[in-house]
This record gives structure tokens, C-alpha cells and sequence, in this order.
């Protein structure tokens, strides 16, 4: 059963990571890892990407299910898979990533409009203990104002 609109998120990289810029890329996927991106059969929880060699951007431990309807022709499930960017934004991410110690990390994957794959990216600085405190306590005071704005209007 294919899905509508597909939109597999990494909840936990807001929380591990602070984002410094975001991008969105197009992904070199397989016959049968699109379709099961578009039964809704990948995770990009513990995914993260990484430059070759060769100046190209790959995201690596994407986990994409093998294709249920596929024959022997199926495809890897934790593929290293790469990313579609121009020439000046991937000389500017690699230049960011090797001088000022940020990573890159996948927070959306979703098919656009045209029936693309899409991966949309975030360069970032992983946070510290204590910001991580931070987020957790701001979280809970903004429950905790809905709650009192929720009963003070009934």
C-alpha cells in the first residue's frame, strides 16, 4: 500500500544537535528503495552523512527496507546512498565540517511533489549535556503554559 505524502522524520537530532543551516538534497536511490520509501519503510534515526574522497556527500546507515514485491534484484538495506548538491554548496558544507568541527545530519526524508525522494539535511554542532537540560526543561514549561491557558479558557 503506497502512502500519500511521505515525511520520515529524525525526532532525535533537534535534541542531540544544535542546527547551524539546513539544505535540502536529492538522494541516488534503486528501482525498489523508492518504492519502499513510498510504503513508508526507511529511518533515518541513526543516519548521518559524510564526504568521500572524491569531494561527494553520502548518507551513511539510512535504513531503507528491502522492497516486499521485489525479486532476487533486491537492494541493500544500510546502503551508504548519495546525496545530489550543487558544487558550491558542497565545497561550502566540506569547508565547515573540516575547519570548524560541525556534522551533518539528515532530519527529513520525504517525497516532493513530483514524486521525488528528498533529503533535507542540517549542518549542526552537537549540544552539551546541559543544553540538552535546557531543551527538556523549556519543553516541559511550554506544556505546562498550554495546560493553564487550556483550563483558564474552559
Amino acid at each position: 500500500m503506497v502512502q500519500k505524502n511521505i515525511n520520515i522524520k529524525n525526532k532525535k537530532a533537534k535534541f542531540e544537535y544544535e542546527f547551524i543551516d539546513t539544505y535540502v538534497t536529492g538522494i541516488v536511490l534503486a528501482g525498489t528503495e523508492i518504492k519502499s520509501i513510498r510504503e513508508g519503510k526507511a529511518s533515518i534515526a541513526q543516519s548521518f552523512c559524510e564526504f568521500n574522497e572524491r569531494g561527494e556527500l553520502f548518507v551513511i546507515n539510512m535504513q531503507i527496507d528491502e522492497y516486499s514485491h521485489a525479486s532476487h534484484f533486491n537492494h541493500k538495506p544500510k546502503a551508504e546512498r548519495k546525496l545530489l548538491m550543487g558544487k558550491r554548496e558542497l565545497r561550502k558544507l566540506r569547508k565547515e565540517v573540516t575547519t570548524s568541527g560541525f556534522t551533518i545530519v539528515p532530519t527529513n526524508l520525504f517525497i516532493n511533489d513530483r514524486g521525488l525522494a528528498k533529503l533535507k539535511i542540517a549542518l549542526a554542532k552537537g549540544k552539551k549535556l546541559y543544553d540538552k537540560r535546557e531543551t527538556l526543561k523549556d519543553r516541559d514549561n511550554q506544556r505546562n503554559l498550554s495546560r493553564i491557558k487550556k483550563s483558564f479558557n474552559n
